[in-house]
C-alpha cells in the first residue's frame, strides 16, 4: 500500500511539475525579459545578463534562507500561472469544439453562424465534386474500364478538410468529434450520447486508457490557446511576444486537429467494436450491428420523458385551501 501511495505521489508530483511549474516558470522568465528590455531594446541581450546579474547580488539572494524564500516564490508563481492557463484553457476548449455555440452570446453566436455558413457552403461545393468522381467511377466499372482514382482522391481530401460530414459547427476539430455521432445515427440508428455513458462503463481497461488519453491530449492541445492569450498580454511591454503568441496559436490549432482527429477515431471504433456486447449484456437479441438492433439499443439507453404537466396550472405554488386538504 505504502508502495503504490509512493508511486502515485510522484505520478502526481511529475503532472504538477510538467503541467504547471514548468510553463509557468518559462512565461514568468519571459515576463520578466518583457519588464527589462520593453519596447526599446527588444532584443539588448546585455542589457538583459545586467540585469540578471544584479539581481543574483543582491543582498536577500546572498543568505540560505533568502534563497530558499525566493524558490519558494519563483515556484508558488509559477504554478499560480500554471494554474490560470488551465483555467482559461477551460474556457478556450469549448471554442475549439463549439458542441454549444447556438447558445453563445449573441456577437459569438452570429460569428459562429457565420463561420458555420460559410464551411458548409464550401464543404457543399466539395462533396458534389466528390460525388460526380464516384459516379463517374462507378459508370465506368459498369462497363467494363476502369478510371484514374487521384482525382477521387483528391475530391475526397479537399472535402475532409472543411468537414468530414456536413458541418454543423463553425471549427473542423467540433466537426471531427460531431461526425461520430452523425455516422452512428446513419449507419446503426445510434444515439452516441445515450449510448456513450454505458459503454464507457463495459469497455476494457485497455480501451479506456486508450481514449483517455487521446481526450488528455485534447486538453493539452487547446491549453496551449490559453497560454497563446496570456503571452498576448506581454506584447504591450516587449513586441516580440507577439511572435511566441503566433507560435503558440499555429501550433494549438494543428495540435488540437491532430487530437481531435484521433480522439473521435478511438470514440467510433469502440462503438462498432463493443455496442453489441453492450447490447448482450442488457439481454438483447443482437446477432450484429444494424438500424433494428440500434434502434433496440437506443430505445432501452433513453430514459423516459417526464410526464405531461396537469392541463390546470393555476394552483401552481397556491395554497391549498382547508376543504382542498380534507379532500385528500
Amino acid at each position: 500500500m505504502g508502495g503504490m501511495l509512493s508511486e502515485l505521489g510522484k505520478k502526481l508530483a511529475e503532472r504538477w511539475l510538467s503541467l504547471l511549474v514548468l510553463p509557468g516558470a518559462l512565461y514568468l522568465a519571459v515576463g520578466a525579459t518583457a519588464l527589462t528590455l520593453g519596447q526599446a531594446h527588444p532584443f539588448d541581450l546585455h542589457r538583459l545578463t545586467g540585469q540578471i546579474t544584479s539581481w543574483a547580488i543582491a543582498p536577500a539572494t546572498g543568505t540560505a534562507g533568502g534563497q530558499v524564500v525566493l524558490l519558494a516564490a519563483s515556484l508558488a508563481g509559477a504554478a499560480a500561472v500554471g494554474l490560470a492557463a488551465q483555467t482559461l484553457g477551460s474556457l478556450t476548449e469549448p471554442l475549439h469544439l463549439a458542441a454549444d455555440w447556438p447558445i453563445w452570446p449573441p456577437g459569438l453566436r452570429h460569428l459562429a453562424q457565420w463561420a458555420t455558413g460559410r464551411r458548409r457552403t464550401r464543404w457543399t461545393d466539395a462533396a458534389v465534386s466528390w460525388h460526380r468522381h464516384r459516379d463517374e467511377a462507378a459508370a465506368a466499372r459498369a462497363r467494363g474500364a476502369r478510371t484514374t482514382p487521384l482525382p477521387r482522391y483528391a475530391a475526397r481530401a479537399a472535402m475532409t478538410r472543411i468537414s468530414p460530414e456536413r458541418p454543423e459547427r463553425p471549427t473542423w476539430s467540433g466537426d471531427r468529434i460531431h461526425a461520430v455521432a452523425v455516422r452512428l445515427e446513419r449507419d446503426y440508428h445510434l444515439d452516441l450520447a445515450a449510448l456513450w455513458p454505458h459503454l464507457w462503463l463495459s469497455l476494457p481497461d485497455n480501451v479506456r486508457t486508450e481514449i483517455s488519453a487521446a481526450r488528455q491530449a485534447l486538453t493539452r492541445a487547446t491549453t496551449l490557446t490559453a497560454w497563446a492569450v496570456l503571452y498576448l498580454l506581454l506584447v504591450p511591454w516587449w513586441w516580440p511576444a507577439a511572435g511566441i503568441t503566433a507560435a503558440l496559436v499555429i501550433t494549438s490549432w494543428r495540435r488540437t486537429r491532430t487530437a481531435a482527429d484521433t480522439y473521435a477515431t478511438l470514440l467510433e471504433a469502440a462503438v462498432r467494436l463493443h455496442a453489441r456486447d453492450l447490447a448482450g449484456q442488457l439481454g438483447l437479441d443482437c446477432d450484429s450491428l444494424s438500424h433494428e438492433s440500434g434502434d433496440a439499443l437506443t430505445r432501452h439507453l433513453t430514459p423516459s420523458a417526464p410526464p405531461r404537466p396537469p392541463d390546470d396550472t393555476t394552483s401552481i405554488g397556491r395554497p391549498r385551501s382547508a376543504r382542498e386538504d380534507s379532500s385528500h
